[in-house]
């Protein structure tokens, strides 16, 4: 059972007194031939079978400022139970809020929500974090999202923009605000400023006063925040194509440092800031060029080049001998002070740490061998030779080297034929409970139905 705060009983009060403003078509640049034709089908049929949809999010702010949007994600208030069974090539995923994942052919997925009336770390008043299947109405699930530029609802009827949060106001003067009291906001949930900062990079806005005075005021409750969060949000700035803007930002405000501690003393004496800027710009440039996705840098690649410039120093690393016994001894120190600052605080992997281990311990010697443009052929023959090539390159262009061919970070090609994924919440087998909507290139193939 759900129970409400008495804050948030409060503020279902007053958000029902607040009307929306209504953005004509004639006012707004987005139409709805620029919408994914599968988010289109997903809209009209629920606008068909009675229900409402909006395209909320993301989607609704890069259309507005003439980006193509990453993912075109939809609200309603039909119910999960509902949409499932409106819409047979789909599963229901997330265990505190469900979600609705339609199916399309090309492994295409349209992820549907039913209308929030409040976020988990919004509450106060409950002692144990409630299930979260709190369902709400348009201006309730307005107020409980992060930023006021991500609030916008966008419905396909009559064209129109909804904004309960001056999200509109905000794109047009290219301004971050957090939706409410961003001290309130921020110390309910931290990785709220993660957010704040990471849009700001990516649009080029101003995070506006009272935003970036909350932010700089409560940074070091980050380290409240459960680890796996932090990571997981880290990952998506190193691959935004904006990192370097993002980077610059958290030391502006002081979260870079509660983030990487380690790198604080480094970066007041200027030891660091200009290498890790240089490394921060090669990722983006190769995120940039691609432009479609087919550039891949793994997990312990990104994590490995965001921590160069530090371990460089603290180990001395690329004048390390590593002949012999001292393979083995910068090996164990490589691996102590990973363990030591930066493992169990994002709650990386052992293989990851290990993956990140053997691109530094090598990196002396493939430094050395690309010098002398000559790489020893047992050295070619080791599993990690061509993610070492690949690091080397990218640290060598970081030091004004030679440009790293983006051919060596290309995605390989995508697997065809029948699509069968993991149910996320247990499922395993093909029954009806447990399965996935699967699709087939083979001809005679039907959507939504695999063939036999």
């Amino acid at each position: 059972m759900v129970v409400d705060s008495a804050d948030l009983k409060r503020k279902r009060k007053q958000d029902s007194e607040i009307q929306a403003t209504v953005i004509q078509e004639a006012d707004h640049p987005i139409r709805p031939g620029d919408i994914d034709r599968e988010a289109l089908k997903v809209l009209y049929r629920l606008r068909d079978a009675g229900f409402s949809g909006y395209l909320v999010g993301g989607g609704v702010r890069d259309l507005y400022l003439g980006k193509r949007p990453k993912d075109f994600d939809i609200s309603t208030n039909a119910r999960p139970g509902q949409l499932r069974r409106l819409f047979r090539n789909s599963r229901t995923i997330g265990r505190r809020f469900r979600l609705v994942q339609v199916f399309f052919h090309g492994n295409r997925i349209i992820e549907v929500s039913t209308l929030r009336s409040q976020s988990e770390y919004d509450i106060r008043d409950t002692k144990v974090l409630p299930t979260n299947n709190t369902f709400g109405t348009l201006e309730e699930d307005a107020f409980r999202r992060d930023l006021t530029i991500n609030s916008l609802f966008y419905e396909i009827e009559h064209k129109t923009i909804l904004d309960y949060v001056g999200g509109v106001d905000d794109l047009n003067d290219g301004i971050v605000r957090i939706v409410g009291d961003p001290e309130v906001r921020i110390i309910r949930d931290p990785v709220r400023m993660l957010r704040a900062v990471r849009h700001a990079a990516r649009t080029g806005f101003s995070i506006d006063n009272r935003s970036w005075q909350a932010i700089v005021a409560h940074r070091n409750k980050l380290n409240l925040c459960p680890p796996s969060r932090i990571r997981d949000e880290l990952l998506k700035d190193l691959v935004s194509g904006h990192s370097r803007a993002w980077a610059d930002l958290c030391i502006q405000s002081g979260v870079f440092s509660t983030l990487f501690p380690f790198y604080a003393s480094l970066l007041q004496d200027n030891g660091c800031g200009p290498e890790l800027y240089s490394i921060l710009d090669v990722i983006d440039r190769l995120h940039t060029d691609s432009g479609d996705g087919k550039i891949y840098l793994p997990e312990h690649m990104l994590m490995a080049l965001l921590l160069f410039p530090w371990i460089e120093r603290e180990l001395d690393l690329l004048k390390r001998e590593v002949k012999g016994g001292g393979y083995r001894i910068l090996l164990g120190e490589i691996r102590a002070t990973l363990e030591d600052v930066i493992c169990s605080r994002f709650n990386i992997k052992r293989s990851v740490k290990e993956a990140i281990t053997t691109l530094y311990v090598n990196m002396p010697g493939f430094q050395r061998y690309r010098k002398q443009k000559k790489q020893p052929s047992w050295l070619k023959k080791k599993s990690y030779f061509n993610d070492c090539v690949k690091f080397s390159a990218l640290i060598e262009e970081a030091r004004g080297g030679t440009v790293a061919s983006s051919a060596l970070f290309a995605r390989g090609p995508a697997k065809t034929g029948r699509v069968w994924l993991k149910n996320r919440s247990g499922g395993g087998g093909r029954g009806r409970r447990g399965g996935n909507p699967a699709f087939t290139g083979r001809k005679g193939g039907v959507f939504g139905f695999r063939s036999v």
